[in-house]
């Protein structure tokens, strides 16, 4: 894996292509304060990983143990996120000695995946949940969008363990692969990325270099 930024999604607007004036939609991250926190070894840590922190906090929001942690490797201010970019080895590893170079990581037409967390949606039924058809909406019928039989009475006598049932529905960790950066304004330390990205307005968003696509 290759360095990547910690941001939070401002929400959405669109820009247009200078050369064909397209309305191009895009998602507005912002990416200012991105600090290295501590560089894990595969001698001491068994891999080889750069820690980073994000977005400041009161320190009293925070517990003993990561006060400390944060404190022993150098943050300037208490980080409300931490992630872990992984690397093959350590001579892969950026130089941390120097600050993060934040918006400046990533170039214009570069190709990132964004790792969020969705939307929640609260309990819901199996049809919005699972996409179930639902049971027939003639007059009469009193089932039209509940689950329908579960199992057997005889045989298994019992319900399934993983059986698709009504419950909270949202708030899932997901992967947007192969988006494009549509522009990067380190004067503003906002990255600006075609399309939509997971998650509501203030959500904290991973973005790495795209996996699957190279630039």
């Amino acid at each position: 894996m290759a360095l990547g930024l910690i941001g939070k999604k401002i929400g959405m607007t669109r820009v247009f292509d200078k050369e064909t004036g397209t309305s191009i939609p895009v998602t507005v991250v912002d990416v200012a304060g991105n600090e290295f926190l501590q560089v894990k070894t595969t001698e001491k840590d068994g891999y080889s990983a750069v820690q980073i922190g994000f977005d400041d906090q009161k320190e009293h929001r925070l517990n003993l143990p990561q006060r400390t942690h944060q404190a022993k490797n150098g943050a300037s201010a208490p980080k409300k996120v931490i992630r872990e970019f992984r690397f093959e080895n350590e001579a892969d590893a950026p130089d941390t000695s120097s600050d993060h170079p934040g918006a400046a990581l990533f170039e214009a037409d570069q190709w990132v995946d964004v790792i969020g967390t969705t939307k929640g949606k609260g309990f819901q039924g199996v049809m919005r949940r699972y996409n179930f058809s639902g049971q027939p909406q003639a007059h009469g019928h009193m089932m039209h969008r509940r689950t329908g039989a579960i199992g057997a009475g005889s045989t298994p006598a019992r319900v399934w363990k993983n059986q698709k049932m009504p419950g909270r529905h949202g708030a899932y960790k997901r992967t947007t692969q192969n988006l494009q950066i549509v522009q990067v304004r380190p004067e503003d330390n906002v990255i600006l990325i075609s399309g939509c990205v997971p998650g509501i307005k203030g959500s904290y968003l991973t973005i790495r270099p795209a996996k699957k696509k190279s630039s």
